[in-house]
């Protein structure tokens, strides 16, 4: 058909508002008597709260509401663990955790009546680090329990026999920090009570249904006394789902107040309430025969929670197990530990714990390759998981083209080539690296449902509206859904309409979480799409006198396939099925619901529909005097299934790419004494454009037989393999192998000296 987008470049169908400024988000709505809110927040990482005294706040004109522990709910909150207090509740537990709420006429005043909240603290001592937290006499972050937030522990195969089966055993151990989201967008909210007494709330956030479960839990509401709607989402790369306490104070306020309450982070207090990712070290155990098999793999990692539990356990879940999947792997062992302390909490975040781990694997293979006389691109092929293998854990591999995304980007960068270089002796030194991944897309452990619902109404102008409640923060969600309903019904793009997610007008739906809403949300639609379509041919059969199987969609109108010309509009054929008797509004629900399963009590399962996979090859520039890493070239390639926008997945991939080089060579929160002292853009450092190479990109399109057209996930899996690849490239450039992150030049300088000291001895 010739109006159908897919597989062609499509600009977002949210652009034009965007670009136009007219794109309504959370901190942009305005409501009748609108209050402010803003947050008091502790400044000690540990701290008794002796007494608060808010008699001055409450005096201060203009003010509506001031609210501690004492006005909130007792129930906690939490995903793993129910803990976390909406307001700090005698104790606070991290440097910015959420003390006192005011709600005031204007943000001046809000701010004023901030600083005549009197509060005394009573320092108490704060475990900053994992080891500290789990050292025996550590007293409990949270009373009455150990410091070990969550534990994951499994053995496939046996891993002892495998490494004496080794012709080489390499162990190391790598650390990597916390990043903060960094979209452009900081958490907010709009709550109100309207006039039946529902609470109503528009905020910035990746799942509705997620929110409104969780506010309707935490105030102590039945759920359909909450509607949640999603205003425009400027970004969340797993910061905006449900580990942040802006919307749970938002309606708190709202409801004592009785009045509509916005409440904005500001920068600063973005970056102490959003959760980062998590920081992990980790000790890997390789065994490898000479030609390159891995026939054992062996994980130690010490992961930090922060002070309370929200995705985290998850997150290190993901980093203690989907790297083995990569590879054929028999003997794999995993013990992985995470501990509280008293820094801010760690969570979601784009890559979900692939990351992590990733840049150990990635970084280990490259070493053991070295020591075996190979190219560790061969190595990668020679493990890689094949198309219709099952992996050790259980995993079943519909599709796969990781091979072919290893092809694509290290003959792009010129690998061979660049790789047989004669060794380099200026200031200026480069090297290349590169690095593999996979992720998923879907994931059957929330509960025993990884589906969606997508709802479709045809208009009596034969236009379309999708509701659907899988959030769109900006990566394309709802362009996808009017791609695909537009090409199954044979429509332009302009022609359907995808509403904002809405709990009280869209159906039930998990979320923009697990790469899974282009295979869930795009499997869904199509189901959607052929209902409507049986309900037009079911009219079109009466009006036309023809079988409806010898009906066919051409470009707005149902048509008999013999004679096109006998024909009808879908205006004609929707007006048609309203207006007779028994008639109704064409009005359809399409379910999709992936075929995998829970993993059982031995994390063993197919969790996923599908499964993605990438790969990127970089080169670097080293300055020997001042040890500056500057990536110089970059070509990602993301096995996407088919590429349904190829315009979108490029965008996005190109903005993972950049994260990457960000946590890699730039990003790093800076704690001293649990209190963060670089909450701002000013001194937390991202990569801008000058600071990157011209980004390159290719995809791969395997054919995914379970997604919507053969696609599944795509892009996130291209934060991956990042970290390892520049870390590789370093090491190639001038000899020294950096494990612990990020790769400043000061740890540059100091892996050159110990060169030095090494060759002089």
């Amino acid at each position: 058909m010739s109006t159908s987008t897919l597989g062609r470049d499509t600009p977002q169908v949210t652009a034009r508002a965007k670009v136009l400024g007219r794109a309504v988000y959370a901190g942009d709505i305005q409501l009748a008597g609108m209050l402010h809110g803003k947050i008091l927040r502790s400044p000690y990482p540990h701290a008794r709260i002796v007494r608060i005294d808010t008699a001055a706040a409450r005096a201060l004109p203009g003010v509506k509401a001031v609210l501690t522990s004492a006005d909130a709910p007792a129930t906690r909150w939490g995903v793993h663990h129910k803990e976390r207090p909406v307001l700090a509740d005698g104790v606070v537990r991290f440097a910015g955790e959420e003390v006192a709420a005011v709600a005031a006429i204007s943000d001046e005043i809000a701010r004023d009546a901030l600083d005549l909240i009197e509060v005394e603290y009573e320092e108490l001592p704060a475990i900053l680090t994992p080891e500290e937290a789990l050292d025996a006499d550590a007293p409990g972050v949270h009373p009455g329990r150990g410091n070990v937030a969550h534990e994951i522990r499994f053995e496939r195969g046996s891993v002892d026999e495998g490494f004496a089966q080794a012709d080489l055993v390499h162990e190391a151990t790598y650390t990597t920090h916390a990043q903060y989201p960094g979209y452009l967008e900081p958490m907010a909210t709009v709550a109100q009570v309207d006039a039946e007494g529902r609470l109503q709330v528009w905020t910035s956030t990746q799942s509705v249904f997620l929110a409104r479960a969780r506010l309707a839990a935490v105030l102590e509401l039945p759920v359909s006394r909450v509607r949640v709607q999603a205003a425009t989402v400027g970004g969340g790369f797993g910061g905006k789902i449900i580990e942040d306490d802006n919307q749970l104070v938002a309606g708190l306020l709202a409801l004592k107040t009785g009045r509509p309450v916005r409440l904005v982070n500001n920068r600063l207090e973005d970056f102490q309430a959003a959760c980062s990712s998590v920081p992990e070290r980790i000790t890997l155990r390789l065994g490898m025969t000479r030609d390159g098999l891995i026939v054992a793999k062996d994980v130690r990692i010490l992961a930090d929670c922060g002070a309370y539990c929200g995705l985290s356990p998850e997150v290190m879940h993901v980093s203690a197990m989907r790297s083995d999947n990569i590879h054929r792997l028999k003997n794999v062992r995993s013990h992985a530990v995470m501990a509280y302390t008293h820094t801010p909490p760690h969570g979601a975040f784009r890559g979900f714990g692939g990351t992590q781990m990733l840049f150990a694997l990635n970084s280990h293979i490259h070493t053991m390759a070295e020591q075996l006389g190979l190219d560790p691109v061969d190595i990668h092929q020679r493990n890689a998981i094949g198309r219709g293998e099952t992996s050790v854990h259980g995993w079943q591999v519909g599709s796969t083209g990781l091979l072919e995304c290893i092809a694509q980007c290290t003959e792009a960068i010129g690998w061979t080539a660049r790789r047989a270089r004669a060794p380099q002796t200026g200031v200026r030194r480069r090297g290349v690296g590169m690095a593999a991944a996979m992720h998923v897309s879907g994931n059957r452990t929330i509960g025993n449902w990884d589906g969606s619902t997508v709802m479709i109404k045809v208009n009596e102008d034969g236009r379309l509206v999708v509701h659907c409640s899988e959030g769109d923060m900006g990566q394309g969600a709802m362009t996808m859904l009017s791609q695909i309903v537009a090409h199954e019904l044979q429509l332009p793009l302009a022609h359907v309409q995808v509403m904002a997610p809405d709990t009280d007008a869209a159906p039930f739906c998990i979320g923009s979480l697990a790469s899974r809403v282009t295979m869930a949300a795009g499997n869904a639609a199509i189901v959607a799409a052929h209902a409507a379509r049986d309900k037009l041919f079911a009219v079109a059969a009466q009006m036309l006198d023809t079988p409806a199987e010898q009906l066919e969609l051409a470009d707005g109108f149902v048509q008999v396939k013999a004679q096109p010309q006998q024909r009808r509009t879908l205006a004609e054929l929707a007006r048609q099925h309203i207006w007779r008797h028994g008639g109704e509004g064409i009005q359809v629900l399409g379910n999709w619901d992936a075929k995998t399963q829970m993993h059982d009590d031995q994390v063993y399962g197919n969790i996923a529909p599908a499964y993605s996979f990438a790969a990127q090859a970089v080169e670097v520039e080293v300055d020997t005097r001042t040890g500056q890493v500057t990536v110089t070239d970059s070509f990602v390639s993301d096995d996407c299934g088919k590429a349904l926008n190829p315009l979108a997945i490029h965008g996005q991939t190109n903005g993972a790419t950049v994260q990457a080089m960000g946590w890699t060579l730039y990003e790093q929160l800076q704690l001293e004494g649990g209190r963060l002292m670089n909450g701002n853009f000013a001194d937390y450092t991202m990569p801008t454009a000058d600071a990157v190479p011209m980004l390159r990109g290719g995809l791969v399109e395997s054919h995914e037989p379970n997604g919507p057209h053969g696609a599944k996930g795509a892009s996130e899996t291209a934060i991956l393999p990042g970290a390892p690849a520049i870390a590789n490239a370093v090491y190639d450039a001038v000899g020294v192998r950096i494990t612990d992150l990020p790769i400043t030049p000061q740890k540059v300088l100091a892996g050159l000296r110990a060169l030095r000291e090494t060759t002089h001895a």
